[in-house]
């Protein structure tokens, strides 16, 4: 069986761009948390220079690659589905686990992380809590349940140039902030 390079290479574009999209949507949702739900001011929570957030879309990598079979089947107890709760659970388990490595990597790297989850019972460290990770749960079920099918929706009919371009320009701005955090 061959397999068509060109379909892997839109594939591996367009999860590029999700990745782009999610990490946007997660920086937009630091930013309204600071700025209009605790008013604490603005500050730059991505870390790199544009306006995206990478952890989150690392996250929502993580939940497509682990989860995405799982949401497409139909799991029964006693007539009731209950895959959502699995997926929920799954993606709350998830988004713990890369926000704690993510505390770790930015500790080693920047000499802090960004977030103090003290003010929350129970946590670990600070690096982790449950109303966060429940807050990123449902965060989570509206990335693959509702963002995803509709970027997908989306994306089927942008042309295999436009989104070669598109993920070509973005990829090299958002390669290039990269370059630009590690050398300064």
């Amino acid at each position: 069986m061959l397999v068509d390079s060109k379909k892997i290479l839109r594939k591996i574009e367009e999860l590029f761009l999700f990745f782009l999209l999610t990490s946007f949507i997660g920086w937009g949702y630091e930013i309204f948390l600071e700025v209009v739900i605790y008013r604490w001011g603005y500050s730059d929570r991505g870390g790199l220079t544009g306006p995206y957030c990478p952890v989150y879309g690392f996250g929502a990598m993580a939940l497509l690659l682990c989860l995405y079979r799982l949401m497409k089947t139909r799991i029964l107890v006693c007539k009731i589905p209950i895959t959502p709760v699995l997926v929920f659970a799954g993606i709350v388990g998830i988004t713990t686990v890369i926000e704690l490595a993510a505390s770790y990597v930015m500790e080693w790297t920047a000499g802090s992380w960004m977030w103090d989850y003290n003010r929350f019972t129970p946590n670990f460290q600070g690096r982790i809590a449950l109303n966060p990770s429940l807050r990123f749960g449902a965060g989570g079920m509206v990335f693959l349940y509702l963002l995803y099918p509709c970027f997908q929706r989306c994306v089927s009919k942008t042309a295999d140039r436009t989104v070669h371009v598109l993920a070509l320009i973005l990829g090299g701005v958002f390669l290039l902030d990269c370059l630009c955090y590690i050398l300064v």
